[in-house]
């Protein structure tokens, strides 16, 4: 039996080789006797996940926007408005006013002066734009981050906005391209546009751009167009002071005027200075002398152009037809208004006002000054045309008081009246009124003179009543007065309410010697390159007045201001005119002239609220005297032909002298008559129906006095001065 073969043992599987000092085997069972323990997770806390998710929002919504903005932008960079068209002007068309000398006065429309290139521009002006607006200009790309961080800088200390952080660049895109709006999108727009325009254009470009595009205030853009208005020259040829009085324009071109605010506008020039030492412009003694030319009292800028003054250029552009208005060309209109003597009428009125107008409860003043061929001298429709542009002088209708007894008085003498004539200064009725003086005292028999020179009431109501109300109306329109007038008794104390324009342009009749006067204040239109549209000729006057009329008027006019109501306007020449004030003091005149001009002064409040105890003697007296003895110097003293007191040549030489045909005498010159009281009501004239004599007038149960004292004049007593007391009884 054969032997079984036996079969060596097999080795275990994964049986542990030995190798070295260590096996295989003790690895393993020491890897099994001890199990690692599984790792223990760290909790997180709620804080951290919260990070975590606002991370994880941030970063998706910030990719979110950051795509819709790069969409937004870009489809507003692909509207963007063609920058080729930047050196194209449009504008609407303009009109200069211009006064008889040449001298700007107003101006209406967008006016700009002439395109200036880089290279002629005042390299003072260059550099006190880009220091005073833009430091970085000449360094930047359209976009200054530093200027804008700065700014905000300025601005956070500050607690308000001082700087801006726009550049000279980023201003030309908004100011020829975009709207003035505060949108994200136009400030995008700007940034966008600004890149475009440096990419495009030079730094010289850009700027000269900017110097002739940018608003400089009153309608004016550009700098040559702003020089031209404040200094009369061309930027060519401005001086360092002028360049930062310019450029200090920049900021705030209403507020820093130089004709509406020379100091505001001289301390923000002075800023500019040091801003250009600042950027090593300047030297200290190049900015002190710059500063120094601020204080010139000769300065052009406060010579050339009065504020005031815009009333008379609303007036004239007023006048002008619409087809010349609607015209495409720009306008220049030469003027008769005297620039020196508006000057001089707005100097009056301010100061007057200022130093008396609080305490007499008196706000607002108006004066009217023309020649006696009509020709417009000066206007001042206000106190302040920057806070109402109403004219008092063309649109306000106001009772004129006594004033309006010129009418009566000429009415008067054309029926046989003469200065001498003596009526009774007596109670009257008319119907249920009684029209009496402001004390009610009475003087008796009187003349003519003596009633018109201390405006004595009842007198002018007889005389209104013999000669008919409707007399004294057909007078007062043959003389100009063009408001409506009814014919009630009260007509003869001016209870009618009218303008000083017509006011003025009826004692104008009288000056011219009774001729016509139409006043005008347009000499010649024109296009801006030179082509005429319309010159002025002299009008053929027609006589209105018999010059014996006129002359006889004169006597009276003559004694108000020698010593009746209106002698506190004297003032060394030769003067008429007549003094008004209305019931309870709402209204006060003075209307008067010498031989070569005629002005009227008013007083009173918008409201019609009682001055206290102003008269047409007082304040507008004052002011007229002012005004008219400075617009008068150097004019060659002239007497005013009058009745009663004949010329040298006339008493010297009587053969020379044309004989005056003599006025018709009435029975009332023969033979001074009383006119009774009441009058006979059939006495009325039938071509005013409307007028009801027995209506009492509401506004005229009394008038007040106009010879108060005039302290400030000194004026010496007059006659009834003297007979009646103090001077604040006597009334008209």
């Amino acid at each position: 039996m054969a032997s079984r073969k036996k079969n060596p043992p097999q080795r275990p599987r994964k049986e542990p080789r030995i190798s070295g000092g260590r096996s295989e085997i003790e690895d393993t069972l020491e890897e099994f006797d001890d199990p690692p323990r599984p790792k223990r997770k760290k909790k997180t806390s709620g804080l951290k996940k919260f990070r975590g998710w606002i991370v994880a929002k941030t970063l998706k919504w910030g990719i979110t926007a950051g795509v819709v903005l790069g969409i937004y932008v870009f489809y507003l960079y692909s509207t963007l408005p063609d920058i080729s068209t930047l050196a194209d002007v449009k504008k609407t068309p303009s009109i200069i006013v211009k006064s008889e000398d040449g001298k700007v006065v107003g101006t209406f429309g967008d006016i700009y002066g002439d395109y200036v290139p880089y290279g002629h521009l005042p390299q003072n002006l260059i550099n006190a734009v880009v220091a005073t607006e833009d430091r970085n200009f000449f360094h930047h790309y359209g976009i200054d981050p530093m200027g804008l961080l700065r700014a905000t800088f300025v601005n956070i200390r500050a607690r308000h906005l001082v700087q801006g952080g726009s550049t000279i660049t980023q201003q030309v895109a908004k100011n020829v391209f975009l709207s003035p709006e505060r949108t994200l999108k136009r400030k995008i727009q700007e940034v966008l546009l600004a890149l475009e325009l440096e990419r495009r254009y030079s730094k010289q470009e850009i700027l000269t751009i900017y110097l002739n595009r940018v608003y400089m205030g009153a309608g004016n853009y550009g700098v040559d167009s702003a020089s031209r208005r404040y200094f009369g020259h061309s930027v060519r040829n401005t001086t360092l002071s002028e360049d930062a009085i310019l450029v200090g324009l920049l900021k705030a071109p209403s507020r820093y005027a130089p004709t509406s605010n020379p100091d505001l506008s001289e301390e923000r020039a002075t800023q500019v200075l040091l801003n250009m030492k600042a950027a090593g412009y300047l030297t200290d003694a190049q900015v002190s002398a710059a500063e120094e030319n601020f204080g010139d009292e000769d300065s052009s800028y406060r010579d050339n152009h009065n504020f005031g003054a815009f009333y008379f250029s609303d007036y004239v552009v007023s006048l002008l037809p619409q087809d010349l208005i609607n015209m495409k060309e720009d306008l220049v209109i030469t003027t008769t208004l005297n620039v020196k003597w508006q000057q001089e009428a707005e100097d009056a009125v301010n100061t007057v006002m200022d130093a008396k107008g609080k305490t007499l409860k008196a706000s607002q003043a108006a004066l009217f000054s023309i020649t006696p061929d009509g020709g417009i001298r000066a206007m001042v429709g206000g106190r302040n045309y920057r806070a109402s542009q109403f004219n008092r002088v063309t649109q306000a209708l106001r009772q004129p008081g006594s004033s309006f007894k010129l009418f009566v008085y000429l009415a008067a003498l054309e029926a046989g009246y003469l200065p001498d004539s003596e009526m009774v200064d007596q109670p009257i009725n008319v119907g249920s009124w009684h029209p009496r003086d402001y004390t009610g005292k009475y003087l008796g028999r009187i003349t003519l003179r003596t009633a018109f020179a201390e405006s004595i009431n009842s007198v002018a109501v007889q005389l209104s009543e013999a000669v008919g109300r409707g007399k004294v109306i057909e007078m007062a329109k043959r003389l100009g007065i063009t408001t409506p007038m009814e014919a009630d008794p009260s007509i003869a104390l001016g209870t009618n309410e009218v303008t000083l324009y017509d006011m003025v342009r009826a004692y104008a009749h009288v000056a011219a010697n009774g001729m016509s006067v139409e006043p005008y204040a347009i000499t010649r239109i024109e296009t801006s390159d030179g082509r005429k549209l319309f010159e002025r000729t002299q009008p053929v006057s027609v006589e209105v007045l018999r010059e014996s009329t006129v002359r006889t008027m004169n006597d009276l006019l003559i004694a108000v201001t020698t010593g009746g109501t209106g002698r506190g306007a004297q003032f060394g020449k030769p003067i008429a005119g007549k003094t008004g004030t209305t019931s309870d003091y709402k209204d006060a005149w003075f209307i008067g002239f010498t031989p070569g001009l005629v002005t009227g002064v008013w007083v009173g409040n918008d409201d019609t609220t009682p001055m206290k105890k102003v008269s047409g003697g007082s304040l507008p007296a004052s002011i007229w005297r002012q005004y008219m003895a400075a617009a008068t110097r150097g004019m060659p003293i002239t007497s005013i032909p009058s009745q009663s007191g004949p010329s040298l040549f006339d008493t010297i030489m009587p053969w020379f002298s044309k004989p005056e045909p003599e006025p018709q005498q009435s029975p009332a010159t023969q033979n001074p008559v009383i006119i009774p009281a009441p009058p006979n009501p059939q006495q009325q004239p039938p071509a005013m129906p409307e007028g009801n004599p027995q209506t009492p007038p509401p506004a005229m149960p009394e008038t007040a006095p106009e010879d108060e004292p005039v302290p400030e004049y000194n004026a010496p007593p007059s006659f009834w001065d003297k007979l009646l007391g103090d001077g604040k009884d006597k009334g008209e």
